[in-house]
């Protein structure tokens, strides 16, 4: 790992991944060999993985949600598909970037995926607009819907937001309008729908393109309504209560299983998905087409009944 793109809490884990690298090169480079003392350090190491990364608060889940060496849409598609086609355009304004989406494959079986991008350096962050979607990206979202719809092969969707961008040009163009509309179009459409909470799932800003028929969650990913620093700038008007507001939220993936927001959490690899690309992307297309194949011999009727009886049924209420 990159010692400068890790979080204060991963600090032990650099520190003593730096002391195994040093003692590899030293041996290497010279006759005392320290194969043995390598050995017992690596198990130590991988006992401080599972200690730590068991062991996060909600608030630090946050934090590995916006890991900058996280997998992107872009990562887990290359990773899981093949002849990705990228489409681009809302027929109505502009195209995007915070969106991408188009025709692959998943096993050799046709799919439409659509997902948000963030960028890494200043310029990608930019360009993607921080992964915060303009009414133009929810509406290219729709037609690409669509699209599948007519051609019959089911829909792979990727969210990671910190939220719809909040810019006046956004809400003139009509954010809430593209966002509401999105939310009851995919409801009436007639293939399966899988949607995956990759890293940050927030507010509208995910739901726009996240109602769907399985919804899964990465292990260190979060899910809620309100970012925490936006609900504790409403909350205490002092965002830096973030921790305390991520605590009150349950936005994780285990508190969002246990509320029945979700249908599965997918186990990361041992210290993060930003640790082991290869296999993070190997799980979560294990869990798409898992879903895929329990979803396709449904009837469509039976298919949209299920879908909006799911999120009809979500909430807890005492009377």
């Amino acid at each position: 790992m990159n010692e400068g793109l890790h979080l204060d809490f991963e600090r032990p884990i650099i520190e003593l991944e730096k002391k195994i690298s040093d003692m590899r090169d030293f041996s290497a480079g010279g006759t005392i060999h320290l194969d043995d003392e390598i050995a017992a350090l690596e198990k130590k190491l991988a006992r401080l993985r599972q200690e730590i990364y068991s062991n996060t608060s909600r608030w630090q889940r946050v934090q590995l949600s916006r890991h900058p060496k996280r997998p992107y849409t872009l990562d887990y598609i290359n990773l899981m598909m093949t002849d990705f086609v990228e489409l681009h355009g809302d027929r109505c304004y502009a195209d995007d970037k915070a969106v991408v989406g188009g025709f692959a494959r998943l096993d050799g079986e046709p799919v439409m995926v659509v997902g948000q991008q963030k960028g890494r350096d200043t310029k990608q962050k930019l360009y993607r607009n921080f992964g915060m979607t303009h009414p133009e990206g929810y509406r290219k979202a729709r037609r690409l819907f669509y699209l599948a719809e007519k051609y019959n092969i089911p829909i792979v969707i990727l969210v990671d937001t910190p939220g719809a961008y909040p810019g006046i040009g956004a809400e003139e163009r009509g954010q809430a309008e593209a966002i509401a509309t999105n939310i009851r179009t995919m409801f009436t459409i007639k293939v399966p729908i899988v949607v995956v909470i990759i890293g940050e799932g927030a507010s509208g800003g995910a739901l726009g393109i996240g109602v769907g028929d399985r919804v899964l969650m990465m292990e260190y990913a979060w899910y809620s309504v309100i970012s925490p620093e936006g609900c504790a700038a409403i909350l205490w008007r002092d965002a830096a209560k973030a921790s305390e507001a991520a605590q009150a939220l349950k936005l994780t993936s285990g508190d969002l299983m246990e509320l029945g927001i979700i249908d599965k959490v997918i186990t990361e690899p041992p210290s993060g998905a930003h640790n082991d690309y290869v296999q993070a992307a190997a799980s979560v297309k294990h869990e798409i087409v898992a879903s895929l194949n329990e979803l396709k011999p449904k009837p469509v009727d039976l298919l949209l009944s299920e879908r909006l009886q799911k999120y009809r049924c979500m909430g807890m209420f005492k009377e």
